[in-house]
């Protein structure tokens, strides 16, 4: 696949191409050098998300945060910032990219790490749709947070569609489950017929913070995206907020801002990348998907559009 340079006119040609970017590009990554859709006119500000005038009804919007389960401030900060967000622009799903309950996963935990700090979204009737992370799986394999009726898990890995979309979530945590779930995702992947497909595991395919690039899950991932064009990978397990240029078609977003935070850098294929507490809001109106990082102070840090 060349580069492409600058915008695309065509809609086909388009496709996957990221509309409006608030970030600079920085860093290097040769070895994807060649797959990626470089960007620009590219605008480096902060909007406040509360002085845009009134929205319009998406076909589908929702959240994305992970690493929040601690109990700590930092998770309340986040959490009061979906509620103010919820207010104005109102959500109906929540995906939780993993790391839901730290530090081992125990259920016992999940009044301190989740029922309590988002106790005015459930109380709204948000539903919760949560992937296991690394820690989760730390006590009983995660069996319990699967079973977990908040949580709302069909299974360790699991389908389901809202509106448009077809969501795929995933264990990425390696286990005797790894093949059958990729034979499991492939046959979904090619019987789908929403035209907008995500997934949504939790460690990252493409990361500038400290756990960085996986190689397992660009070799295992990377080519199922590409062949059943899904438009839109997110996760956590780096805490901090990270949106790429299209990879081969696909746009890969890590959300693990929503607690504690760490360093993150920029790499060749970043659009934006930022440690601040936040998390991801998007919405999906007939042929664009539009990605916002929102911060607990309820402004808009980053904004990107996907097309059809």
């Amino acid at each position: 696949m060349k580069r492409h340079q600058g915008f695309v006119r065509s809609k086909k040609s388009r496709r996957q191409f990221l509309g409006l970017t608030l970030g600079v590009l920085g860093g290097s990554a040769a070895a994807v050098a060649n797959h990626y859709w470089p960007l620009k006119n590219q605008i480096s500000r902060t909007r406040c998300l509360l002085n845009t005038s009134e929205p319009e009804t998406p076909d589908l919007r929702f959240v994305v945060f992970g690493d929040f389960g601690f109990g700590m401030p930092g998770q309340y900060k986040v959490a009061r910032a979906l509620e103010r967000h919820h207010q104005r622009i109102p959500f109906n799903l929540a995906l939780l990219a993993g790391d839901n309950i730290y530090n081992n996963g125990e259920i016992e935990k999940v009044e301190t790490a989740f029922e309590r700090p988002y106790r005015q979204l459930l109380e709204q009737n948000i539903v919760f749709r949560a992937v296991l992370g690394n820690h989760d799986v730390r006590t009983r394999n995660g069996v319990d947070q699967i079973a977990y009726k908040n949580f709302n898990m069909l299974g360790r890995y699991y389908t389901f569609t809202e509106g448009p979309a077809q969501f795929f979530m995933l264990d990425s945590n390696e286990g005797e489950h790894w093949q059958a779930q990729l034979s499991w995702l492939q046959q979904q992947l090619s019987q789908s017929t929403q035209p907008w497909k995500i997934v949504c595991g939790h460690h990252p395919v493409y990361s500038s913070g400290k756990h960085g690039n996986s190689q397992k899950l660009i070799q295992d991932f990377q080519p199922l995206f590409q062949e059943f064009g899904v438009q839109l990978y997110c996760s956590g397990h780096d805490h901090s907020y990270e949106r790429s240029q299209p990879i081969d078609g696909t746009t890969y977003l890590v959300a693990g801002a929503a607690a504690k935070l760490r360093p993150v850098g920029k790499s060749e294929w970043t659009a934006h990348s930022t440690s601040e507490l936040s998390f991801a809001s998007i919405e999906i109106n007939k042929d664009e998907l539009t990605i916002h990082g929102v911060n607990h102070n309820n402004c808009v840090m980053d904004q990107g559009s996907i097309y059809l």
